[in-house]
């Protein structure tokens, strides 16, 4: 037997499970957003939510058996490296950040039955209980990261782990800023930029946290080359999904009963494109050409002139793709507005990309001292 031995083995293996967990949660939650555009029922038992939710049971499991493990080895005196105390369970730090978030994406499951029950089918992606859902995700996906510092060294493996839980945590951040764009289609001007900068402000942090965490200059364009993959596979997911279950589609009812609503803005705009509503990979693809432009900046010593390069190239490639749109040819900004945008964007990059250095600085003082490497360790002496 070896000093620490198991509880690294088994944290490996939680985290890779977890990280699968999530894949198949994102999976249900980029399907049930196709759900909602394209038929329209929103009740809390369709197929897209029983998939969502059954991987977010699936990770609380597996984050609280975890911690449950080590809470109880700590009780009979075994070795519990690199852990630490909350709420009377026993865990590394990267373990309770992937079980607290998840505990919050699960409080977030009834208020949002709540809320449809009151207020019917979505009204937004930026309603209080999806919010509240997308923050504890981001929780439990930083969790991940840690957890990927906690339990390797420097090296490949460790690389994958922190591009894999990277990815999601980027991919959660496109959710949650995908609604902007009809916050152009609707008001123009200034607001023609929205998704850059909310990109700027979101994007950047992730690019720049999990770029200084693995240490690897390319990493901001395979993040967002990862994230595209993963919006490629949701997408077959879904069309499978549909597929097999042909659920009747009563979204003409709902789009007539509020024409004003986020859905039937997606349907007007991709009426105006001549596109399907929800298979457009546009807002994915933007952010590719801006990445690159940070690993050429060399933003992993540079995190400041990373970021800025990110924010401003992300401007620059929206107005270009965005500018070309069908739905936008009415809203087209300024030159005063895309100046503002710039400068807006530009200091939203910075401070995020500061708060990321900042997390990433953290992360490194936790983790010190861990991990233990398997040819450290030493066997325990043999009793007689």
């Amino acid at each position: 037997m070896y000093h620490g031995l198991v509880p690294v083995i088994v944290r490996r293996r939680a985290l890779w499970a977890l990280l699968a967990a999530k894949l198949i949660g994102g999976w249900g939650v980029g399907w049930d957003i196709r759900w909602h555009l394209v038929i329209g029922r929103d009740s809390f038992w369709i197929a897209p939510h029983v998939m969502t939710y059954a991987s977010v049971v699936v990770a609380c499991a597996i984050s609280f058996g975890v911690l449950a493990v080590e809470t109880w080895r700590a009780l009979r005196g075994g070795p519990s490296m690199g852990t630490v105390t909350i709420a009377g369970l026993r865990g590394t730090r990267g373990f309770h950040l992937a079980w607290w978030g998840m505990a919050i994406v699960i409080l977030a499951a009834p208020i949002d039955d709540l809320w449809h029950r009151l207020f019917g089918l979505d009204v937004t992606l930026w309603s209080p209980p999806h919010l509240l859902g997308l923050a504890g995700s981001q929780v439990s996906n930083l969790g991940a990261l840690l957890i990927a510092l906690e339990v390797y060294d420097a090296g490949w493996a460790r690389w994958w782990a922190l591009l894999t839980g990277g990815v999601f945590l980027l991919g959660t951040f496109y959710i949650a800023v995908d609604q902007s764009v009809q916050t152009a289609f609707r008001r123009g001007s200034i607001f023609f930029f929205s998704f850059p900068v909310l990109g700027a402000l979101f994007f950047t942090f992730a690019l720049v946290l999990v770029t200084a965490l693995a240490a690897s200059r390319g990493m901001p364009l395979a993040l967002t080359v990862g994230a595209l993959l993963v919006q490629i596979s949701i997408l077959l997911v879904s069309d499978l999904g549909f597929a097999i279950l042909r659920p009747a589609s009563t979204i003409e009812d709902a789009i007539a009963a509020d024409p004003t609503s986020p859905v039937a803005v997606a349907h007007e705009m991709a009426r105006r494109n001549g596109a399907v509503p929800g298979r457009s990979m546009i807002l994915r693809l933007i952010p590719i050409l801006p990445a690159a432009l940070m690993s050429l900046a060399g933003s992993l010593r540079r995190w400041r002139r990373g970021a800025a390069v990110f924010g401003v190239a992300l401007v620059a490639t929206s107005a270009v793709v965005l500018g070309r749109v069908p739905a936008l040819s009415h809203v087209h900004p300024s030159p005063a507005d895309a100046m503002l945008a710039l400068i807006v964007a530009l200091s939203c990059a910075l401070a995020s990309g500061w708060c990321a250095a900042r997390l990433s600085d953290a992360f490194g003082r936790a983790t010190s001292d861990l991990p233990v490497r398997l040819d450290r360790l030493e066997p325990a002496p043999l009793k007689s």
